[in-house]
């Protein structure tokens, strides 16, 4: 397996190239699902291709996407039949990438695909297409080396996954599942069995407008909104202390509760009568996100003991936009053990097993599609949508090797081909 891999770098290294420098952002997958589906046809695999059905797909309570047609944004799903008597497994990498950003923060075109000291740069190299040409060159190993496996190998290409989930949504509700399965994001590595979710949410200040000349005829927005973000925090403090997963062990701030936008006012010199918050609110393992809303409902209320403003004035919180939804999965899972003893011989070393610090598409996976899924993939999640992102070569070929050394140990050899 290593020998294979080891003499199909340079055919590896040029793939993951083309697929970088296809600038696949949301509703603009196609050219690249093309390149997949025909690798998958190169593979022998089974080819199914698909534009998911948005408005039907809009009525599912897992349903989460700014848009709801998909014209243009295949699915693409590979399966590598077995022989019988074996299980089975799902593959899922996101071909979605997020946009590149401001260019000034580039060094170099940001689909340039380059590669530099062992790195291959561009938007999207690390999150995920390094982790999807490890999927591709690990069912190529298996292949072209002949070996015959009992239970089937599903391999599946989405889309949406940066806004929620929607590839692999309706490659659940089209039946696709499996006995587990894995998904190669940037996890440098390390073995994730659980992950957070999160969800975005919205909360409005009213306050009362005056002029700036006599501001305490007014009640500033702004600066009641300073007593909510304040609020915001206590409860992000509280929902921390009750998690003692050692798997969260090195993670100073397992489930964070982030305000990324503030909106409010509208001219210099009046009191500002409107602020608006909008932020992620993370999401524990082995939580149910209406749990979690619940909670942020019934410590918004708490807010009338702080300020008698908020009693006439209460602030509602809604949830908007993208969710992802979290997973758990027994770290003693059969799929874990298998993962860990391939991870030993092929890097010679002890796993680093933890939980994730954000969410994926395997919440969805193992909550609405029955199928435990683990992360394990290469690159680093601190390059990820950031400027000049890359990744490191050596990482996706040595996730090859751990992968396609898994599939065999998971789903059973079955003998090699004649």
């Amino acid at each position: 397996m290593h020998e294979w891999i080891s003499l199909h770098r340079e055919e590896g290294t040029c793939l993951l190239q083309k697929m970088v420098r296809i600038p696949s952002t949301q509703g603009n997958e196609k050219e690249v699902q093309v390149l997949i589906a025909d690798k998958f046809r190169e593979l022998r695999l089974e080819v199914d291709v698909w534009e998911p059905d948005g408005e039907a797909l809009e009525k599912h309570p897992y349903f989460s996407s700014p848009r709801n047609r998909f014209t243009g944004s295949p699915n693409v799903v590979g399966v590598m039949k077995g022989a019988g008597g074996g299980r089975s497994i799902l593959l899922n990498g996101h071909i979605d990438v997020v946009p590149e950003g401001n260019l000034d923060q580039w060094t170099e075109d940001p689909f340039s695909g380059n590669v530099v000291d062992g790195k291959l740069y561009g938007r999207g190299a690390t999150d995920m297409k390094g982790g999807n040409l490890s999927l591709l060159l690990a069912v190529g190993a298996i292949q072209s080396l002949g070996i015959k496996l009992k239970g089937d190998v599903i391999v599946q290409s989405v889309i949406e996954e940066e806004s929620g989930g929607v590839g692999t949504l309706a490659a659940i509700v089209k039946g696709y599942r499996a006995d587990a399965a894995l998904i190669p994001e940037p996890t440098n590595l390390r073995i994730f069995p659980k992950q957070q979710g999160s969800m975005w949410f919205r909360v409005e200040i009213k306050g009362r407008s005056a002029h700036g000349g006599t501001r305490y005829e007014g009640v500033s927005a702004i600066e009641k909104s300073m007593i909510v973000l304040q609020h915001i925090r206590e409860l992000e403090e509280q929902r921390n202390a009750r998690i003692s997963d050692p798997l969260y062990a090195q993670n100073p701030i397992p489930i964070p509760i982030n305000i990324g936008v503030i909106q409010g006012g509208n001219w210099p010199s009046s009191v500002s009568d409107t602020v608006k918050l909008e932020g992620r609110m993370g999401v524990a393992p082995e939580e149910k996100l209406d749990d979690a809303k619940e909670e942020m409902a019934r410590w918004m209320e708490g807010l009338k003991g702080k300020d008698p403003w908020f009693e006439e004035h209460p602030v509602v919180v809604e949830w908007f936009g993208a969710r992802w939804v979290p997973g758990s999965v027994d770290p003693e899972h059969d799929l874990m053990r298998v993962l860990i003893e391939q991870y030993r011989e092929v890097k010679q070393e002890e796993p680093t097993i933890e939980a994730s610090p954000w969410g994926t598409d395997g919440g969805l996976l193992t909550q609405l599609g029955e199928t435990p899924c683990i992360v394990f993939g290469p690159g680093i999640t601190q390059v990820a949508h950031y400027p000049n992102e890359h990744i490191a070569l050596d990482h996706v070929f040595e996730a090859a090797e751990i992968i396609a050394l898994t599939l065999i140990h998971w789903c059973g050899f079955d003998g090699m081909e004649a």
